[in-house]
C-alpha cells in the first residue's frame, strides 16, 4: 500500500482529478473525506477546492464541495486535469484505436486527451506514419519517433491550451485527403457531437471532411448534455470507441445510427498502461 507521505506528493492535476472523480461517483464529500481520498492534508484539499471552484468545476458547501451539474455549455476542463480524468479508460480506448493503424497510413490526430493516448499506443507499434495534428503536445511527443513524418497545420495557440486553431491551419486541413482521422468531442448527446469552442468545432469538422475514415474516441463521461456548438452528427463518423461505463441508452442511440461501436474495458489494460492516480 502507498503511504500517505507518498500520496501527498501527487502533482496538483492528479490530486484535482482524484477529487473530481470522487465527487462524480459520490455527488458530494467533506474536506476530511477528500483528504483521505488523495492521502493529503485538509489544507491541501482546501487549496485544490479553491482552484476547482475558481475554474468552474465545483460549488463549495459547508465543510466540503459538490460538482456543478450540468456544467455550462462553454465549460472547458483544464488540459492537465482533463488528461488525468478517467485515465485508465482513455488509455484502453487509445490502445484499441492504435490497432486501426497500418504502415504508411496518413492520419489526422486532433488535440483531445483520449487521442493522445492513441498516439502513445501507436508509437509502441513502430509503424511508419504521416501524422497531421493541431496538438503541440502530440507534435512534441511524436517528434522523437523516427518513422513518423509530423505536419503541423498552423494557426493560433489558444490561451491556456496546447493546441492550434483557426487560420491558416483550417484552410490547410481542407486540402488534405488523409486515410484516417482520430478525434474526440466535448459531448455526445444521442447522435449529436458538440464542442465548447466555435474555433475548435470548425477545425474538427475540417479534419473529419479531409479523411476517408473517422474514428471518434470518447470515454463514457462524454455522453452528457450538449456543449455550446455542434461539431457533427454521428452519421459522419465511421466508428466510435468508448469504455464500458457507457449507459445502455447512449449505446442504443449510437447503434440505432448504424455506426460501428467498440466498447473496451479499462480492467483489460496491462498494469503498465493504467492510470497511476
Amino acid at each position: 500500500m502507498e503511504s500517505s507521505t507518498k500520496r501527498v506528493e501527487l502533482v496538483p492535476a492528479k490530486r484535482r482529478a482524484l477529487i473530481l472523480e470522487h465527487l462524480r461517483v459520490n455527488g458530494a464529500a467533506s474536506i476530511q473525506e477528500l483528504a483521505d481520498t488523495i492521502g493529503g492534508s485538509q489544507s491541501t484539499v482546501r487549496r485544490d477546492l479553491e482552484h476547482l471552484v475558481e475554474k468552474g468545476y465545483l460549488e463549495r458547501t459547508h465543510g466540503g464541495a459538490h460538482l456543478l451539474q450540468p456544467m455550462r455549455a462553454t465549460f472547458e476542463r483544464e488540459t492537465s486535469v482533463n488528461a488525468q480524468l478517467q485515465h485508465a479508460e482513455k488509455a484502453a480506448i487509445g490502445q484499441e484505436a492504435a490497432l486501426r493503424l497500418s504502415a504508411r497510413d496518413s492520419v489526422i490526430f486532433d488535440s483531445s486527451s483520449t487521442v493522445m493516448e492513441a498516439v502513445r499506443a501507436a508509437a509502441e507499434r513502430d509503424l511508419p506514419l504521416t501524422v497531421v495534428t493541431n496538438s503541440l503536445e502530440i507534435a512534441d511527443f511524436a517528434a522523437d519517433i523516427k518513422s513518423w513524418r509530423i505536419i503541423l497545420p498552423g494557426g493560433t495557440v489558444r490561451p491556456g491550451y496546447r493546441h492550434l486553431a483557426g487560420e491558416p491551419g483550417e484552410s490547410f486541413i481542407k486540402t488534405l485527403h488523409a486515410d484516417l482521422c482520430m478525434t474526440g468531442a466535448s459531448a455526445v448527446t444521442g447522435t449529436l457531437l458538440t464542442e465548447t469552442s466555435l474555433e475548435v468545432a470548425s477545425l474538427k469538422r475540417a479534419m473529419i471532411s479531409s479523411a476517408r475514415k473517422t474514428i471518434l474516441l470518447v470515454d463514457s463521461s462524454k455522453f452528457t448534455a450538449p456543449g455550446f456548438c455542434t461539431l457533427s452528427d454521428i452519421s459522419e463518423i465511421d466508428e466510435v470507441i468508448t469504455d464500458e461505463g457507457i449507459s445502455q441508452d447512449a449505446l442504443l442511440s449510437l447503434r440505432s445510427a448504424e455506426r460501428k461501436v467498440t466498447v473496451v474495458s479499462a480492467s483489460a489494460l496491462p498494469a503498465s498502461g493504467r492510470s497511476q492516480l
